[in-house]
């Protein structure tokens, strides 16, 4: 389907933002918003969100990508993934305006965007669904598990490692402090705190806590997608393993898993990014 490119402005807190609106010739009446990460800009890595604007226009999903505010060309200071609220709602009402037919929309977003997307969209009704890569759950604990786990196991099974000790280039003492440094974090239950708090508790909540907030507040669907050779998914795959409530959450009818096997963090690969696209236009169909 043929399909036009253009370039967006907006506002927020009078900073002026940027961004692209891929809309085909028959839009459909749900969009799509991709929401970029850190620190990045709207094309994306290897111009991910650039392709992917573009595949699903061609499909007839109209989408936006943009700037939020100091990163790439929009105005304002830079700000964290958990300080985008305001950045996302005007995002979302300028794209309502540019396409007034549009009923509802998706928020896409990888890493800390798909984090900064779940923290969003249960405010925001006009939100139906959220497409999720490699969501950012990030804790000392939890890397530091994902790492004993899928990093130090992994190359004990790594030719280049033993013809590294065999050479005498590898330093044992090292490689122990760390092992032993990362069997401290995991094992350690310390609560991170940020300003950011849902519900009422006077602790502030972690991250995972958050997170599960505001996907379990969150009534419309969701696609999760994991990359089999991304420490992050795995992060967050560890999480769900281990929290009875994840656990729950993500067996909900409303959330569809996907993992791709073998898929670094931003799917660099052009057959990685086709199959995500493919993913996303049939579960957008749904």
């Amino acid at each position: 389907m043929k399909y036009t490119e253009s370039a967006i402005t907006f506002s927020c807190h009078e900073a002026c933002l940027y961004g692209i609106l891929s809309l085909p010739e028959l839009a459909a009446s749900r969009g799509v918003l991709i929401v970029v990460g850190g620190p990045q800009y709207r094309a994306g890595s290897h111009r991910q969100f650039t392709l992917l604007a573009r595949s699903l226009a061609a499909q007839g999903t109209p989408v936006v990508r943009f700037d939020y505010r100091g990163m790439g060309d929009s105005e304002g200071t830079t700000r964290t993934f958990d300080a985008v609220n305001d950045d996302i709602q005007s995002a979302i009402d300028c794209f309502f305006q540019k396409v007034p037919d549009m009923k509802e929309l998706v928020i896409f977003g990888l890493c800390d965007a798909a984090s900064a997307a779940a923290f969003y969209a249960h405010q925001d009704r006009r939100v139906s669904g959220l497409v999720l890569l490699n969501p950012w759950v990030r804790t000392e604990a939890g890397i530091a598990k994902a790492y004993l786990k899928h990093y130090y196991l992994s190359r004990l099974f790594d030719v280049s490692l033993w013809s590294k000790v065999r050479s005498g280039k590898f330093s044992i003492k090292e490689t122990l402090q760390s092992f032993l440094k990362l069997t401290a974090s995991a094992l350690s239950m310390k609560k991170r705190k940020h300003p950011n708090t849902p519900g009422s508790s006077l602790e502030p909540a972690s991250l995972p806590d958050r997170m599960y907030y505001g996907l379990d507040n969150f009534q419309g669907r969701v696609l999760l997608i994991l990359s089999g050779n991304d420490l992050t998914a795995k992060e967050f795959s560890g999480l769900v393993k281990t929290s009875k409530k994840w656990g729950i959450l993500m067996k909900s009818d409303r959330i569809t898993s996907q993992f791709l096997q073998g898929a670094d963090h931003t799917f660099s690969r052009r057959v990685w990014r086709e199959q995500v696209s493919s993913w996303i236009v049939s579960w957008l169909k749904l």
